[in-house]
């Protein structure tokens, strides 16, 4: 660099740390400032070295971290100096834990050790579970050391997501499917809405670069129109707050791009028929005493203007979200007979949904009550304590109860308890203690008796009843839904399938001796595979209860000596028939020669997945299963999230490179109005037109609609695409689609 362009990055390095000042959500005082300035020095003297990969020096990075944690976030300078040092450790060889103890104290040192640990966490190689799922799970127990270090981390990943652009494109999907898989969920759980909000949008701009850009442009066009729309609205309401004597704004916030392309999947519709693209928000100043009759008031003038739907009113108020957010949420018929939500809320409630719950910490008192976040900390730190714990299960389990709506149900107290929906009365007691839940033997919801099984609504009044005699039993899992009681089941159960299998063994030894065989690793993994069984512990616990009996473990002993013979025959024939096998593979190679693997492009032997049927022409990847050699998915399949966060060292690149020698099968949906000779118009353009194969069709009428599959065999993906174009022109057809 010429010292022009050096000087020139300097003042843009202190024009940026300046910004971060000016813009903290917090009152910075000078021990504050100090702080921070402190932190910024010891940052740009770990970083002084390093570039990012679009060629900047990486000090931009923390700044911009630290600013996500000030403005967005709005934590404190203990935070802020925190996230401007969250690298310095792992990428600085001059400073270690113990140097940020000792210039920064305990609190600092702390946080940013936390963040280090989950930094070094994808380094660690452990193949027997999944990587990412056991990294997540370690990662939320740094939660145990101070809950700023998950929330520095979602803004470290939020600024990453923003500045992907420099990066490869298998790397941009692997980090974007990962924060959709962990991240995303996890701001929205300790409600962070804006960012929960941009993580996924930006994590859809990767994943499904077209799709992303279609809706952004689609919006922009539309936003004029959106804009009067608000207006009109807001004027007919107007008057009557004014008269009110209201202090309140009104405006207009669009819904973000991932949640209309997931509106668009859900529904089955195109962009122009997704009716709330966007939601009114109405924000009013009031004091602590009046603000939950302010919002009812603002509900009742918006009712009195226009008709509410009565199935869409949403009271976060009386009761909050587990997030902790507030509002009233109401959907009304607005000016040209469209549906628009209105979402009513005090500046207090608007801050948090803004700022997210963890911006309260600065409000946090010590002899105050537990808050909802830390509430929710402290029972997550529960199922994380359990060592039985599958990580895969318990990421799925977690954002399984991420994602679920609430439902508020009464203990006999009268004491409110919030719980998934879809909960039951087992899940119910296992959220009031551990050994209610094991001592359950029934419930009474509203008085009357109910099954364990029996589903829970919101207002519903519960009474647990209890025996000491009670134990969990295998039903228990069909019963429960949430993850504390699973997890608090599945621990109970293995222990005792563990004390019955402890004298199965016993059992089993005696038997053995007596038909002159040794209990050893052998006779066990024989005794395994002839009961088709997964482990020991499975064999064990069976002779336990009795279900693996004498005569069954004499069946054994005789066929012991037939099997040993019939697999050495096996072995010999496997040897002769080596080399047919071989060109049995070559033979099938040979015809599925139209996708490469890899970035040197080998041609490997594959299948395609079921579960999305790709054909070429599709953006694809292939997946290294256990059992099944490669599987290829499209990009866009359902399972591709999962794959892509879960197992990323399995992920292959893959592309199509020739497919003028196969042919591949497509389905084809149809919808529209029936009339004579319908059919016959459709058989015509597919057969004789377009020259395609139909392998077979179906039609349904009912009171004039018509709807009907269509099973074609194309050799690309183009033909569909003129295929479905064709189709739509035809006269009383609405919609046609690729399954």
């Amino acid at each position: 660099m010429t010292e022009e362009e050096i000087e020139k990055e300097n003042a843009a390095i202190t024009k940026a740390y300046k910004e971060l000042l000016k813009v903290s959500y917090t009152t910075l005082t000078n021990d504050d400032k100090k702080l921070i300035r402190k932190a910024f020095d010891i940052a740009l003297d770990g970083h002084k070295n390093q570039r990012r990969k679009s060629g900047e020096a990486y000090i931009f990075h923390p700044i911009a971290v630290a600013k996500i944690v000030a403005q967005e976030i709005g934590l404190d300078a203990t935070s802020i100096a925190s996230a401007l040092l969250h690298d310095v450790v792992e990428d600085s060889p001059d400073y270690n834990i113990e140097d940020i103890d000792k210039l920064f104290g305990k609190t600092v040192a702390t946080i940013v050790d936390g963040l280090t640990k989950i930094s070094s966490l994808s380094k660690e190689k452990d193949m027997d579970v999944s990587l990412q799922a056991e990294n997540f799970r370690k990662m939320l127990l740094t939660l145990n050391d101070d809950v700023r270090v998950i929330i520095i981390k979602i803004a470290d990943r939020l600024h990453n997501m923003q500045t992907m652009d420099a990066m490869r494109a298998d790397k941009q999907e692997k980090i974007a499917s990962e924060t959709l898989y962990i991240y995303a969920p996890l701001a929205h759980r300790i409600g962070l809405y804006n960012i929960k909000t941009e993580l996924e949008d930006l994590a859809l701009k990767y994943t499904e670069p077209e799709v992303y850009f279609d809706i952004l442009n689609k919006t922009k066009e539309s936003k004029e129109e959106q804009d009067k729309y608000i207006e009109q609205f807001s004027d007919v309401i107007k008057n009557s707050l004014d008269k009110e004597h209201f202090n309140y704004t009104i405006k207009g916030r669009p819904k973000s791009i991932f949640s209309i392309r997931k509106k668009m999947m859900k529904q089955g519709v195109s962009f122009d028929e997704v009716y709330d693209k966007f939601a009114i928000r109405i924000i009013y100043k009031s004091d602590a005493a009046n603000e939950k009759f302010l919002a009812w008031k603002i509900y009742s003038i918006v009712t009195d203007h226009f008709r509410p739907n009565p199935i869409r009113l949403r009271d976060w108020i009386s009761s909050p979200k587990g997030t902790g957010y507030e509002a009233l949420h109401i959907t009304v018929m607005g000016p040209k007979g469209r549906w628009v939500e209105v979402q009513i809320r005090s500046e207090r409630m608007n801050e948090i949904a803004e700022k997210g719950y963890a911006a309260h910490y600065k409000y946090k008192q010590e002899n105050e009550k537990e808050d909802n976040l830390e509430g929710w900390i402290n029972r997550l730190q529960e199922a994380l304590e359990n060592p039985e714990t599958n990580a895969v299960d318990f990421v799925e389990q977690f954002k399984l109860n991420l994602y679920s709506k609430e439902i508020f149900v009464f203990t006999p107290a009268g004491d409110l308890k919030s719980l998934p929906k879809g909960a039951t009365s087992l899940d119910f007691a296992f959220s009031i203690h551990t050994e209610v839940g094991m001592k359950t033997r029934g419930a009474k919801v509203n008085g009357k008796l109910v099954p364990l099984s029996h589903e829970l609504n919101s207002g519903d009044q519960v009474d647990i009843l209890t025996s000491e005699s009670a134990k969990p039993n295998a039903n228990w899992l069909d019963y429960a839904t949430t993850a504390r009681a699973r997890g608090k089941i599945k621990s109970a159960l293995k222990e005792d399938k563990k004390r019955i299998g402890e004298e199965g063994k016993e059992i089993l030894r005696r038997k053995l001796k007596q038909l002159k065989i040794s209990l050893n690793e052998n006779s066990i993994n024989e005794l395994v595979n002839y009961f088709k069984l997964n482990t020991s512990l499975d064999l064990f616990y069976r002779v336990g209860l009795g279900t693996i009996d004498n005569p069954m473990i004499k069946d054994y002993a005789s066929s012991r000596n037939n099997a040993l013979m019939s697999f050495i025959k096996n072995k010999i024939t496997r040897k002769a028939n080596v080399k047919k096998e071989d060109l049995e593979k070559d033979e099938v190679t040979a015809k599925y020669d139209s996708l490469v693997f890899g970035k040197e492009e080998e041609k490997l032997d594959y299948k395609l997945s079921n579960c999305c049927n790709p054909i070429p022409g599709d953006d694809v990847f292939g997946f290294l299963t256990v059992t099944e050699g490669i599987k290829v998915h499209k990009k866009n399949c359902p399972n591709a999230l999962t794959l892509q966060s879960n197992y990323a060292y399995r992920i292959m690149l893959a592309k199509w490179v020739d497919s003028t020698q196969q042919e591949f099968a497509a389905q084809i949906t149809i919808t529209g109005i029936d009339h004579i000779g319908l059919v016959n118009d459709i058989t015509k353009v597919i057969s004789g037109n377009m020259h395609v194969n139909m392998k077979s069709l179906s039609f349904d009428s009912d009171d004039g609609l018509f709807s009907g599959k269509i099973s074609v065999v194309v050799k690309n993906k183009t033909l569909v695409k003129k295929l479905i174009e064709k189709l739509k022109k035809i006269n009383g057809i609405d919609k046609v689609t690729r399954v």
